[in-house]
């Protein structure tokens, strides 16, 4: 879920709520707060606090809510995993520590010490393209024997490697790649943590649908109804972004303000994206 904001670039509450309702309401039966699409390296502790509260506060009886915890400080990781717990998450997002590559051995010490900091089950976020070191199979063996580390968001685009962790490990995978969500769910997967659902929610709550049911030839018309639109949130500039545009567009918030490095759409970008949602329908 992104993170709406006034112009003078304050976080907006209100929106936020008036966001999650809608995501609810078109068929999210789970939201991410602070995650990397919501700006979380640049909003501070207390504004993730008072987002997440705000939005548990707006649906947290209807839907589950995760709080991004996750960063390249293991300290302050579990002090962000601890205030999630206080403030009424049902889960953590950990992502893989970025920029400082730890070893293996770092990486498992910092995902059971998030695990061990609270009651919370945690999902853990595996994005080498991004982390700059993908989580290894004799990592993803000695994590998965935590009781409380109980899911993968998987955005290392590796098919295979999903499916050999899916079996050794009985974690529940969740595409983490808007483009690989198709694919994740053939593969076994549960569901999907996505960035392009939020500005097409019925859409991908059709495609999720038809997957429960056992309709793939109605999930992969889906898929290639929403091709186009992945291309434009993903491909074209930084996904929080043309979210927001996106959102924008469609009414649901006022301003399309992203904090710096990031910076808004452009008028091409958001033409682009205006036909791409046109032809979603």
């Amino acid at each position: 879920m992104v993170t709406p904001m006034r112009p003078d670039g304050s976080i907006d509450l209100d929106a936020a709520q008036r966001v999650a309702t809608h995501l609810v309401e078109a068929g999210h039966d789970g939201l991410v707060v602070s995650g990397t699409t919501g700006e979380s390296p640049t909003t501070s502790g207390d504004e993730k606090d008072e987002l997440l509260r705000a939005v548990i506060g707006a649906v947290g009886d209807r839907c589950v809510v995760i709080a991004g915890a996750g960063s390249n400080d293991t300290a302050k990781s579990v002090e962000s995993v601890q205030l999630a717990q206080k403030a009424g998450a049902d889960a953590v997002l950990a992502v893989t520590p970025y920029y400082n590559k730890p070893p293996q051995a770092g990486l498992v010490a910092h995902f059971l010490a998030l695990a061990d900091a609270s009651d919370l089950p945690v999902m853990v976020y595996d994005i080498p393209g991004r982390s700059g070191v993908a989580i290894a199979r004799e990592t993803y063996l000695r994590i998965a024997e935590h009781d409380r580390i109980t899911a993968v968001k998987d955005a290392r685009g590796d098919l295979w490697f999903a499916s050999q962790m899916m079996q050794e490990t009985g974690l529940d995978w969740y595409s983490g790649d808007d483009a690989m969500n198709l694919g994740h769910y053939v593969n076994g997967a549960v569901g999907f943590v996505g960035v392009t659902s939020q500005v097409a929610p019925v859409a991908y709550r059709e495609m999720a649908d038809a997957v429960l049911e056992g309709r793939w030839d109605d999930a992969r018309a889906v898929h290639r109804r929403l091709t186009p639109l992945v291309d434009a949130v993903m491909n074209v500039t930084q996904g929080a972004i043309m979210a927001k545009a996106g959102l924008v567009l469609q009414g649901v918030i006022e301003s399309p303000t992203v904090r710096l490095p990031l910076v808004e759409a452009d008028d091409a970008q958001t033409s682009l994206l205006r036909t791409a949602l046109s032809a979603v329908g």
